[in-house]
């Protein structure tokens, strides 16, 4: 039986995780020995997945710089020997982000082959990037890359590459088709969200501004971390009245199926998103969407047919755009049905293929 090693540093609810897990389920389908290295005592979309042996490593985000290299290494050292005690025989170690550089010197180390999966431009800080990504290049076999964009801007030299898009697991498709083909009344109040991470240069503060000069709409705000973070952050903050915040969700369908419209309003000068997993995951729900005109996004969203990209700091523009979306039924609805069909083109069995076509040829 062939094996494959999947190594992943922190399990969380963001996009990287949710994709790896994908890719995880069609190997353990296809009859792999299917082994995951990640982190231990959290919840996350790679947790509790059928067919796979877990090997856990210790690892923390921590907020002081200092601290979370430290635990970056010490994650990274565990890692390595994870991957050096149990890569025998016909095995394929895939590094899912650049971050997992000990089971890629691992892999390298043991001769076998090694497949990144790289999903982010932005690493901090960046001797640490400019590290990971010399890494890459002298273990990489191959790499598989979310987006055009994220492979123009950070190849690899000498490794072999190639495009594949993120899909939509299958049972998130099931869901949101099951929703749309029943008959269910949203709040006729139009309901504005974003999901993202607690960080400033996900335009979290801008949301807030959003929602300010909107106040006859609704803007619900899922943020990737715990509600204690969420307390801390917004402590002593003047929130808009119209604002409704949340924290992590292990399932996130009752957010999109409220919802009439999704942004994203990540920094362009700061973060560039490769893809978007939540651009995606609502246009799968009809749902028209905004984001940023850079990166990633740019191969999602086009202008006028699914949705618009623009420049979150143009919050004028953004309150505009956001208001005729909602004020012109039959632009609204052209939005919808081909943001819907867009989304169908992002399938788990084409996903599945491809990766697999990678790692094994």
């Amino acid at each position: 039986m062939k094996k494959i090693i999947f190594a992943h540093l922190l399990n969380d609810y963001s996009g990287s995780p949710l994709v790896l897990s994908t890719a995880v389920r069609r190997f353990v389908d296809e009859g792999f020995h299917v082994e995951l290295v990640t982190s231990s005592k959290r919840d996350g979309f790679l947790s509790k997945l059928e067919g796979v042996r877990y090997r856990y490593i210790d690892y923390h985000f921590h907020e002081n710089k200092f601290r979370r290299t430290l635990a970056l290494l010490r994650s990274q050292v565990a890692m390595f020997f994870k991957i050096l005690a149990n890569a025998k025989g016909e095995t394929v170690v895939y590094v899912n982000t650049l971050l997992p550089f000990g089971a890629a010197m691992a892999g390298w180390l043991l001769r076998k082959k090694v497949v990144y999966h790289l999903h982010e431009t932005t690493v901090n800080p960046p001797f640490l990037k400019t590290f990971l990504k010399k890494t890459a290049a002298f273990c990489a076999s191959e790499a598989i890359y979310v987006s055009h964009f994220l492979q123009e801007q950070e190849p690899l030299p000498g490794v072999p590459s190639r495009v594949v898009y993120n899909c939509l697991p299958q049972d998130f498709v099931q869901k949101a088709e099951a929703h749309l083909s029943a008959s269910h009344t949203k709040s006729e109040r139009f309901t504005v969200l974003m999901l993202c991470s607690l960080k400033a240069y996900k335009g979290v503060a801008e949301y807030l501004r959003l929602a300010e000069r909107l106040p006859e709409l609704r803007f619900v705000l899922v943020l990737n971390t715990s509600y204690g973070s969420i307390q801390k952050h917004f402590e002593g903050k003047e929130m808009p009245d119209n604002l409704v915040v949340f924290p992590a969700q292990h399932d996130v369908h009752f957010f999109y199926q409220e919802a009439h419209l999704v942004l994203n309003l990540s920094h362009p000068e700061q973060w560039v998103e490769t893809f978007g997993m939540t651009l995606l995951e609502a246009m799968s729900y009809g749902l028209p969407v905004i984001a940023p005109p850079v990166g990633g996004p740019v191969e999602l969203v086009q202008d006028g047919y699914n949705g618009y990209r623009i420049d979150q700091r143009n919050l004028p523009a953004l309150s505009e755009r956001v208001h005729q979306i909602l004020s012109t039924s039959e632009l609204y609805q052209r939005l919808s049905a081909n943001a819907r069909a867009f989304a169908k083109r992002f399938s788990e069995q084409e996903f599945g293929g491809e990766v697999l076509k990678v790692a094994m040829r």
